[in-house]
């Protein structure tokens, strides 16, 4: 049940702000289908963190508990680090309608963004480090879904009122803890 916790925790501040929360945003009001652009990113995420997780526990198996513990912390702050610089999404970055619908779009645009994103680092941190894997894929999509399906529903209205940099520094902040917490630990 921790690694479920943490696992959601961590990627929905994590999501914050991030360029996969600014995609929802731009899905939406492009296609204007809420239930396929969500069925779309639970697919993705599920799909991504599963194999991000997968990972993580291999990295688990070659190293020590006490350098695993050193990476996961300073991990930690790299992304707390990396979490304070706003993610952009250009329109050249968005997905085109490619006639195979929105689902599709959402699936594969998703699937391409979460590469090498914070959200996945930190599902390879988090599957190094907790288990059973498939609490961290369902906590991590969890998170994922906590962060991206109220953008999906209530579109660009909400995106002019939202304070992302407040909403960076603090998840920058909880990751640090986080991070340091880990160190000390």
């Amino acid at each position: 049940m921790e690694a479920l916790l943490l696992s959601t925790l961590a990627v929905a501040i994590a999501e914050i702000g991030d360029k996969t929360q600014l995609l929802s945003l731009v899905l939406a009001a492009r296609y204007r289908k809420p239930w396929a652009i969500c069925l779309g990113i639970l697919v993705a995420t599920l799909l991504n963190h599963a194999l991000a997780a997968w990972l993580g526990t291999l990295v688990a198996q070659w190293l020590s508990p006490g350098t695993l513990q050193w990476i996961v912390g300073l991990s930690f702050l790299a992304v707390a680090a990396w979490t304070l610089v706003p993610d952009k999404l250009d329109d050249e970055d968005a997905l085109p309608m490619t006639g195979r619908g929105v689902f599709v779009a959402t699936l594969i645009a998703f699937f391409i963004a979460e590469i090498g994103d914070k959200t996945q680092v930190a599902t390879i941190v988090l599957a190094a480090q907790h288990s059973p894997l498939w609490a961290v894929v369902a906590g991590t999509t969890i998170g994922m879904l906590l962060a991206n399906v109220p953008v999906v529903f209530l579109g660009s209205k909400l995106a002019d009122r939202l304070p992302l940099r407040a909403a960076r520094i603090t998840a920058a902040v909880v990751f640090a803890a986080m991070g340091l917490w880990m160190l000390l630990h």
